[in-house]
């Protein structure tokens, strides 16, 4: 029996440190009373809506109760696109993204999207019942925030998209974070995040002792019904 999605959005008011900001954002309910949530972070210059329609594809949610929590990333300017301001979890400085990094946009984004979590935590989801999940910029916030915590989700989701500060991953990574598994999906066509960096990111979890599902699928910086599909396989097992 397929529940009923429900939506709204909560808006939250910036504080008076701008460090300490509370994320708009877009939550929908497939259910009543959802023991389960699932946080989606959105790529660069999207926004909360954009990864919306995937609900209903996803026959994993249809089955029980789940929350999608889709936050809205602050708006600022982006070096790398002439300094226009957009919605970013952090600046990208120049064309190597895994490199030309905004440590400081980083963390901040990584403090806001814990606090979300805890937010869950503290309204009744357990954390194992929780997967963190992003696209491209969000999937990379998605991966570092994730396994950073001290009490590990359930699983982590990280599409078209690369792992941040991979050289000390070691000296960040929560004690237990092993215990969750990921998944990551990427387009072998792919102009934008280059699916040689996804797959290298892949690899270097792995070789620290990290479960990781891996797949390519033919297509460009996108999302497609294949991805989905499989996606939906896996994240039916985070959620039973």
């Amino acid at each position: 029996m397929t529940n009923r999605t429900t939506a709204r959005t909560v808006k939250l008011a910036r504080m008076n440190d701008s460090t300490d900001l509370k994320l708009e954002r877009v939550v929908l309910e497939t259910g009543e009373n959802p023991e389960h949530a699932v946080v989606w972070l959105h790529g660069l210059g999207a926004d909360g809506h954009d990864f919306e329609p995937i609900v209903p594809q996803l026959s994993s949610a249809s089955r029980r109760p789940v929350r999608f929590i889709f936050p809205h990333a602050p708006v600022r300017p982006v070096t790398i696109n002439a300094g226009m301001s957009m919605r970013a979890w952090y600046d990208i400085l120049g064309a190597e993204i895994d490199r030309d990094q905004d440590t400081a946009g980083i963390h901040a984004s990584l403090g806001m999207i814990d606090a979300l979590l805890d937010d869950e935590i503290a309204a009744g989801i357990e954390p194992g019942n929780i997967v963190l999940a992003g696209f491209s910029q969000g999937g990379a916030v998605a991966l570092r925030c994730g396994l950073a915590r001290s009490e590990p989700l359930s699983g982590l989701i990280g599409l078209s998209t690369y792992l941040l500060e991979a050289d000390r991953l070691e000296a960040w990574a929560g004690k237990d974070a092993r215990r969750m598994p990921l998944f990551m999906g990427h387009g072998d066509h792919d102009p934008i995040v280059p699916v040689d960096l996804g797959e290298a990111s892949a690899k270097r979890l792995r070789s620290a002792g990290f479960e990781v599902t891996w797949q390519t699928w033919r297509m460009p910086h996108a999302v497609c019904p294949e991805e989905i599909a499989a996606l939906d396989r896996w994240l039916e097992q985070r959620l039973s």
